[in-house]
């Protein structure tokens, strides 16, 4: 297979990113893209500079908005972006589940990332958690020919996927959609095009069916692309082809 894992942490403390990446490849991933959730932390970068199928991101989770925003500038940002590595912005986004009381703070910081990308034409990397409406309202406001990225992790309401499915952003499935009781996102799955799809772990969280209550890592994408198949009515290998593909379109320093 040809797998893509569109969205893991390699740098989080007790992981061991040599050995995640090669069992990675021996099940059948062949690219990677690691997550900086702090703009002052730049330890997916550093790892993504140590293999070939590695890549990058920068940017500022909304938990640490508070920690990061006031020393966090426009000028920051693009300029990180100049590393050959370095193929998207965040994640960044709202998350109103842990964090409500850094509204504001993560609200700027949302429109800082997607002024950042539109200015670097790179694609953002987008987590919303309790805050669908803010999250859309905010992408409307910043939408431009010019602005890309992707719903990761994607666990929201169905209207949440199809207005963001208008403004041209894609949608990627985590283990989330193997769990039992999430028969109704995986109908929301069901009904985004297959051009928009990309898949991911989320490593080390949301370990997928059968592997829940250990540490996530990116060989377990497998599964995920197993269960997304399923829903699509296609092959694995077609998902697998298909969500890479999408992967190099949305992410074209990558390439």
């Amino acid at each position: 297979m040809n797998l893509t894992d569109s969205h893991c942490h390699l740098d989080y403390p007790e992981t061991d990113a040599d050995a995640l990446i090669k069992a990675a490849e021996e099940a059948g991933v062949s690219r990677m893209l690691t997550i900086s959730v702090k703009l002052s932390d730049l330890s997916p970068v550093r790892i993504a500079e140590r293999y070939p199928n590695v890549f990058a991101s920068v940017g500022i989770h909304p938990e640490y908005a508070a920690e990061e925003e006031r020393k966090t500038t426009f000028e920051a940002l693009c300029l990180a972006t100049n590393h050959p590595k370095v193929v998207g912005l965040g994640e960044t986004g709202l998350d109103y589940h842990y964090n409500s009381n850094t509204k504001e703070e993560q609200k700027r910081l949302f429109r800082l990332h997607l002024k950042a990308a539109k200015a670097t034409g790179l694609p953002v990397i987008i987590h919303t958690r309790d805050a669908e409406e803010d999250t859309l309202d905010i992408l409307k406001s910043e939408a431009a020919p010019s602005l890309s990225g992707v719903l990761h992790c994607f666990s929201s309401e169905a209207f949440l996927a199809e207005e963001a499915l208008k403004l041209g952003f894609y949608i990627s499935a985590s283990g989330i959609i193997t769990f039992n009781k999430a028969e109704k996102l995986r109908q929301t799955f069901k009904n985004v095009p297959e051009d928009r799809l990309l898949i991911e772990t989320d490593s080390p969280y949301l370990a997928p069916v059968p592997f829940r209550g250990r540490a996530n890592e990116p060989a377990y994408v497998v599964k995920t692309a197993e269960k997304l198949a399923e829903i699509k009515g296609i092959s694995v290998e077609k998902l697998a082809e298909t969500t890479t593909r999408n992967f190099l379109t949305l992410f074209k320093k990558a390439v």
